[in-house]
């Protein structure tokens, strides 16, 4: 049953950060450049890969308290700066990531990305391995006033798409990303590819849990 629900689905919209790619070091590297320009000590990678998918003063303020939230708006310049530089090169596609997307659009799915990442850095990314032409919509940090969970984007992205709510599963990596999918009326597929564990979804709605990307196909019932 389940299978046959979500392969009735027409539209499949991805987070990207550790759903289709992982960035986290050049996020690793960014964040550390910040603190280090506000004279804050750097963090260990695995304590900043919890704060991916979080907007750039959360992820601040979860480092180092709420009471430093004078300093959110430097935080954000001085890793935008250095994420110009890096950001990019850093971040590589997972392996089947190319194959799955290239085998979801011949199945004529409707295929977009909702991210707090910026559009131009995923299109820069996904121009580089020949996959941007297959997908028809992508909202990024900047096409939006407010950041998920806020459903705005994924509203937007499936009005893109031509697709009612009902229409469209979401595939993220935390709980943000699942938070997102109910406010927006979605059905939500957690992939476990980030770091956050499967425990932590307990109360969320997930109609399935998915390893990494390439269980996506057979679960859609296409090779």
């Amino acid at each position: 049953m389940l299978k046959n629900e979500i392969s009735d689905k027409k539209g499949i919209i991805f987070d990207f950060d550790f759903t289709l790619a992982d960035s986290s070091k050049g996020v690793v590297k960014c964040v550390n450049y910040a603190l280090k320009k506000l004279n804050f000590s750097e963090f260990s990678e695995k304590e900043i890969k919890k704060t991916i998918g979080l907007s750039l003063e959360h992820t601040l303020l979860n480092l180092v308290g709420n009471h430093h939230s004078d300093k959110t708006k430097e935080f954000k310049s001085y890793f935008i700066e250095k994420a110009n530089e890096v950001m990019s090169d850093l971040t590589e596609l997972f392996k089947e990531t190319p194959k799955v997307i290239k085998l979801l659009n011949r199945n004529n799915f409707k295929l977009g990305i909702v991210s707090t990442k910026y559009r131009f850095r995923i299109e820069t990314i996904l121009r580089r391995e020949n996959i941007l032409n297959l997908f028809e919509v992508i909202i990024g940090g900047e096409d939006v006033r407010e950041l998920k969970p806020n459903p705005f984007g994924l509203i937007l992205a499936t009005k893109k798409l031509n697709l009612l709510p009902s229409d469209v599963v979401y595939i993220g990596d935390t709980t943000i990303d699942a938070e997102t999918a109910y406010r927006a009326g979605v059905s939500f597929l957690a992939i476990l590819s980030g770091v956050t564990l499967r425990c932590a979804f307990k109360g969320f709605q997930v109609k399935y849990f998915l390893e990494n990307i390439s269980a996506i196909p057979p679960l859609l019932g296409i090779e």
